[in-house]
């Protein structure tokens, strides 16, 4: 695998995360008879993998309980956090493994039509997702088009590129009544920051939202109408990979391929992480505690 460039692309949203496991097999790997390999022999074979993902609180759960399922089989796993963009570009260009981070059909649209021809698609691993503006249930507006100067003008947002941030735009530009508003860029966290100040303090805020997410589990909260549909219907968070995966390591290719989980499962993690506990730590519970599932995930593994 092509090791990642940050100095080329020179762009990086954190630090990568490890998760380094030795194996004593091989992927796929069979003894000089031609059978299976006895049953300690790990199939990764501290083979490497790279999973780019954005720092989403979704993908941040995503990813790492993939990463720890092929950690556990043995391979050298590597969680490497960048910029939207740069993620499809990097699995695009063979320069990351996959990603389990593509939200479609609307809010990656522009990187899925520049980059689908350079990726192979191993379909929807999470369905109905969906993105919005979002505020606490206690504001009495319901829709876009009610807004008039609620929260400042202000819909604070979470990184400059995300697909919610551009549909966000898109709105205030296409709604007569938004006119003047400011779509304010900050960061994922930022944004949760702000969120939970305000509702502390009973105060006005709009929010760039996407569910699943914790926030709807901690917060009482709603999606605001949106009557134009600038952002869309119920969409999907589905799985990408590079081209040649399947020969290069196919157990983790089997593994990616069959990884799907609903919104329980997902906030579940989240929630875990955002009330304190280290990602590493929620993402080794959960797998412990849902042995079945990674079970389904694992099962075509030779």
């Amino acid at each position: 695998m092509l090791k990642f460039n940050w100095k080329r692309l020179g762009i990086a949203a954190g630090l990568s995360l490890s998760l380094v496991a030795a194996g004593c097999g091989s992927d796929g790997e069979t003894t000089d008879d031609g059978g299976s390999d006895d049953s300690s022999a790990k199939v990764g074979e501290g083979k490497e993998i790279e999973l780019a993902y954005v720092e989403w609180d979704t993908e941040v759960a995503s990813t790492n309980v993939v990463g720890k399922v092929l950690e556990d089989l043995g391979y050298d796993v590597e969680l490497t956090p960048l910029d939207n963009s740069v993620m499809w570009e990097a699995v695009a260009n063979g320069e990351a493994d996959a990603m389990v981070a593509a939200w479609l059909p609307g809010t990656h649209a522009t990187q899925y039509e520049e980059y689908s021809d350079q990726l192979e698609e191993l379909g929807v691993n999470l369905e109905g997702a969906k993105i919005g503006a979002v505020v606490p249930e206690y504001m009495d507006v319901n829709s876009l088009a009610d807004l008039d100067s609620q929260a400042d003008k202000t819909i604070t947002g979470i990184e400059p590129g995300a697909g919610v941030v551009a549909a966000t735009e898109d709105a205030v530009e296409t709604y007569d009544n938004l006119d003047g508003w400011e779509v304010q860029t900050s960061s994922s966290g930022a944004m949760a920051t702000a969120l939970g100040e305000a509702i502390e303090n009973e105060e006005e805020i709009i929010v760039t939202g996407w569910s699943p997410h914790w926030k709807f589990q901690k917060y009482d909260l709603k999606y605001l109408e949106d009557p134009e549909g600038v952002y869309g219907d119920a969409e999907t968070i589905e799985t990408m990979a590079r081209k040649g995966l399947k020969e290069d390591l196919p157990n983790a290719y089997k593994v990616l391929d069959a990884f799907k989980w609903d919104s329980a499962d997902i906030e579940s993690v989240m929630l875990s992480v955002q009330n304190g506990t280290p990602v590493e730590e929620a993402t080794a519970t959960w797998v412990e505690e849902n042995q079945d599932k990674v079970d389904e995930w694992t099962s075509e593994v030779e």
